[in-house]
């Protein structure tokens, strides 16, 4: 199924439009897991998929392309728009590999008091219930900066910050010689015809400037006739900030597709498994018998589809034997519930094991052993992410879409997340408890090497001297030395470290 879905990826690919816009990657629990911005959609996540992009990218990107299990897009209509939906949703959705927009920084605004006695327009970030106006938000700030100078120029308007500008103001200020200003400190102009230049520059802020653009344009036209090329390059570039400022771009609602939320994937998962309720709390156990050394188990806990991380437990198996998955879980079940029985604890709606038939009739048999046969027992296992359900001869097999899948595949990668991290934490502690700190000659990594190799040190102990020099890293000097060793304190070593 992961095959047919990484193809049926790389046909979205191929079939994006040549057109501006935001892309959604998604990992296999349809989490949105990055947001980015395109001037071309197809171009831009086609280079993503490139077979020479794994190779040149660093690991969290190589780790992202991995996680991309589908994607959505929304097309808008110019780069400038890209960027304002792109922050938007990045705020939105808080995607784990995006860094951009991670300081909830905002966009940039103008605003203006039109009750103050001479307006003037100002820069901000946050849009407040204060009565003022405001334009924007802008997607190229040293754009927009260079526009308000500009208008502040052609409409000749005050860029200083008193209330109401005084003389003495003026003898600070050079922009009425120059002929930026108006100068309404001195009384230049008054305060309604300040005021009609002021809505003049509003409406060149909401885009109908089409007349001032039509003027620079024959400016910039002149100035290259005539050579002028300095000219014309900076006239040039102060319409290219000007449209990039005054194109009006849209507010965006919310377009994409809602994520479902948890209570309906509860709602689905009650109703694919033939329940009366949606199991508000699910526990699910997981083994992790990696070696003959620490066989470790996890129950995990979710309460209303997310995780109780206080509730969760592990074990140490005691009373097994080799390696016997159906025997763990038998023992991890009863101890479970054998001492929530003592203690009188709630009683979860829908218990999972990770694994096949064979853990789930083992599960089964304790929990009828316990009195508890009414609670619902269900086993997904890995490989082709198949439910068993008891009475069932055939496995239940959803769409990977689904959110009631989605939502078992989460709880039973956490109950593995939990069982091999308790296992990863003995083993570093046997590690660091070893015998073969007191051998000379063996260090940390050497330690590590031959206990992953042999599993403990009773079995490093009768391993033959060919077996310890067999072991990669370790050298015939250095394994001759571990084994006389081993050899001499024969009675210091009893099998556990």
């Amino acid at each position: 199924m992961e095959a047919e879905q990484k193809k049926a990826l790389q046909q979205k690919i191929l079939e994006l439009p040549h057109k501006p816009g935001v892309y959604l990657f998604k990992d296999r629990f349809d989490r949105v897991i990055y947001v980015g911005k395109a001037r071309d959609l197809h171009r831009r996540v086609h280079s993503y998929f490139h077979p020479s992009r794994k190779i040149r990218s660093d690991p969290k990107m190589r780790a992202l392309l991995e996680a991309v299990y589908d994607m959505d897009i929304q097309v808008v209509r110019s780069e400038a728009e890209a960027v304002l939906l792109e922050g938007r949703l990045i705020k939105e959705y808080r995607p784990r590999y995006n860094v951009s927009f991670r300081d909830d920084k905002r966009f940039l605004l103008v605003k203006v008091n039109l009750n103050e006695p001479f307006p003037r327009f100002q820069l901000t970030r946050l849009r407040k219930e204060d009565g003022c106006r405001y334009f924007g938000p802008f997607a190229s700030s040293g754009a927009l900066r260079k526009t308000v100078n500009l208008m502040n120029k052609l409409f000749q308007l005050r860029s200083c910050s008193p209330m109401v500008p005084t003389e003495k103001d003026y003898k600070h200020c050079l922009d009425h010689i120059i002929k930026n200003c108006s100068a309404p400190c001195l009384g230049k102009v008054d305060s309604e015809s300040y005021r009609r230049r002021v809505l003049q520059a509003c409406e060149f802020l909401e885009g109908k400037a089409r007349e001032w653009i039509m003027e620079m344009e024959k400016q910039m036209q002149a100035a290259a006739e005539a050579l002028d090329f300095e000219k014309a390059a900076r006239l040039r570039d102060l319409l290219e900030d000007l449209r990039r400022t005054t194109t009006p771009a849209r507010r965006f609602a919310r377009s994409l597709p809602a994520l479902p939320t948890p209570q309906e994937d509860l709602q689905m998962l009650a109703s694919v498994l033939g329940l009366p309720e949606p199991p508000r709390r699910i526990e699910c156990f997981d083994i992790s018998n990696i070696s003959q050394t620490h066989k470790v188990a996890s129950m995990v806990l979710f309460q209303d589809a997310k995780p109780n991380r206080s509730a969760y437990r592990r074990y140490r198996i005691r009373t097994v034997e080799g390696q016997d998955d159906f025997a763990c879980m038998a023992e991890v079940v009863r101890r479970r519930y054998r001492r929530l029985l003592e203690e009188g604890g709630g009683k979860p709606d829908l218990i999972m094991v990770d694994g096949g038939l064979g853990q789930l009739h083992a599960a089964r048999k304790e929990l009828e052993a316990l009195g508890l046969a009414e609670i619902p027992v269900i086993a997904l296992a890995k490989e082709n992410e198949e439910i068993y359900r008891l009475g069932c001869s055939e496995p239940l097999v959803l769409d990977p879409s689904s959110g009631a899948l989605r939502l078992l595949q989460r709880v039973r990668d956490e109950a593995h997340r939990f069982a091999h991290s308790y296992h990863e934490l003995l083993f570093r502690q046997r590690i660091t408890e070893s015998i073969l700190d007191e051998c000379p000659g063996i260090d940390r990594y050497r330690k590590s090497l031959l206990l992953r190799t042999f599993g403990s040190i009773e079995r490093l102990r009768q391993a033959s001297l060919e077996e310890l020099k067999a072991v990669k890293g370790i050298g015939p000097k250095l394994a001759q030395r571990v084994y006389e060793f081993l050899s001499s304190r024969r009675e210091d070593v009893n099998g556990s470290p």
